[in-house]
């Protein structure tokens, strides 16, 4: 399994702990404000990885490419065994490009292009939800050998994007429904997902959603199905600060209640989780405009407008509903202000804070956001001209050599040491 070289993303290779705020300064220190960057730390990731497996050991995490389909990440994923959820053909090229298996891959969208489903079954990805009869027809005569999972509707009334309103049938109504159109058009059904929405802030949802699994898979073994297969879908948090203890304990109670059989396979849709603490975005100020009180000509706010936005990496504020929070990198004496936060292009949409005390910044200055792994990067647009920042990778030594044992390195792939570190444009990291 290979990376593909670009010249605009590099893996470096530190001792000891990847610190990234003094990486940040370094990088602060050497790089032009013309443009933003992204910080990512791969140790990160590897440590959700294990922390899932230790919190949650019987559910197999499934990423969800969406989120961030940066090929680092995909890669360190494979590399660790972790399988992937997928929702186009698109997706799924990738990452049976990372040399992925296809039993590794669910296609976990309900409703499929046509041409997306064929070529589905042509790379023999045949694990694939449904929610529709519709979509049982179209499966019929395309891939009437797929292995079907079938998505219920159970959402949390607190979650960042509810997605009830587009995918899931109705536990109670519509799939005994489904599965009898199931059974009459000879068509296999493995398992039963849900999708409590992304962002969930009401765990106990999860138990609900796994009580109603537990009835559909009674229900469909009156029509001779022999169900093995549980998706608890996504929803799981990943900024710094946060603990999967409280969902985990959930899952697993209501695991142990409802599917204590330990050959049924259950698997998850993890995203954010993964990724957004591990990509650090670091912005620059390139203009600002000082507004006055008409009366007193007193400054009433500050404007400030960065190199990064909501057609960039801010799309999440759009679509995530995100807050980002802006962290200043260097020490800002003096009175604070009302202050609102723009991006760089010409579309009024483009505001990242609306109103914030900050002190006085100036031209050039550097502000940070944490937490930008998730919905960021493979929504971003170049709109109005405006660049994509780039993506600076780093990995210690310990959980490079880690990597490295389970998927030997090419070592070709390293250009030369700077100072404690090994810079490197990434080709071979991991491997099937």
């Amino acid at each position: 399994m290979k990376f593909f070289e670009r010249d605009n993303e590099l893996i470096q290779i530190v001792d000891g702990l990847v610190n990234v705020p003094a990486l940040t300064n370094k990088l602060t220190n050497q790089l032009s404000t013309e443009e933003p960057f992204y910080v990512m730390d791969i140790d990160e990731i590897v440590r959700k990885h294990q922390n899932w497996i230790e919190k949650m050991p019987r559910v197999v995490p499934h990423y969800a490419v969406k989120c961030n389909d940066n090929d680092v990440v995909c890669a360190t994923l494979a590399a660790l065994g972790a399988s992937f959820d997928c929702a186009s053909k698109g997706e799924i090229s990738k990452i049976l490009g990372f040399g992925v298996s296809p039993d590794r891959i669910i296609f976990a969208n309900p409703m499929k292009p046509s041409s997306h489903l064929r070529y589905a079954d042509a790379n023999n990805v045949k694990t694939m939800t449904f929610d529709s009869d519709v979509e049982l027809h179209k499966i019929k005569t395309i891939s009437p050998d797929a292995k079907l999972v079938l998505r219920i509707r159970c959402e949390a009334e607190k979650a960042l994007c509810p997605l009830g309103k587009k995918f899931g049938c109705d536990p109670e109504e519509e799939a005994p429904r489904l599965i009898k159109i199931a059974r009459s058009l000879n068509l296999e059904i493995v398992g039963i997902s849900f999708h409590v929405g992304s962002g969930c802030a009401d765990f106990p949802i999860y138990f609900k959603a796994i009580s109603y699994a537990r009835d559909l898979f009674d229900y469909a073994k009156t029509f001779g199905y022999e169900m093995n297969l549980l998706d608890i879908g996504g929803g799981f948090p990943g900024e710094k600060g946060t603990i999967i203890d409280e969902v985990a304990m959930i899952v697993n109670s209501a695991l142990d209640k409802f599917f204590p059989d330990k050959s049924i396979r259950i698997i998850s849709e993890p995203g954010r989780y993964y990724v957004s603490a591990a990509f650090t975005l670091i912005t620059a100020v390139q203009s600002k405009r000082v507004c006055l009180d008409p009366k007193t000509r007193a400054i009433d706010r500050m404007m400030y407008y960065l190199n990064d936005g909501v057609y960039a990496s801010f799309n999440c504020i759009l679509y995530d509903h995100q807050m980002p929070k802006p962290v200043l990198l260097r020490q800002h004496d003096g009175k604070k202000y009302n202050s609102t936060i723009w991006g760089p292009t010409c579309d009024a949409l483009d505001q990242l804070v609306e109103n914030i005390q900050l002190p006085e910044l100036h031209i050039d200055d550097w502000v940070m956001f944490e937490n930008m792994g998730a919905y960021t990067i493979p929504v971003a647009s170049p709109f109005n001209g405006f660049p994509l920042p780039k993506v600076y990778c780093y990995i210690s030594k310990d959980t490079w050599e880690m990597l490295n044992d389970l998927c030997p390195v090419n070592e070709s792939s390293f250009c030369f040491p700077v100072g404690n570190e090994i810079t490197m444009n990434y080709e071979d990291i991991a491997c099937a």
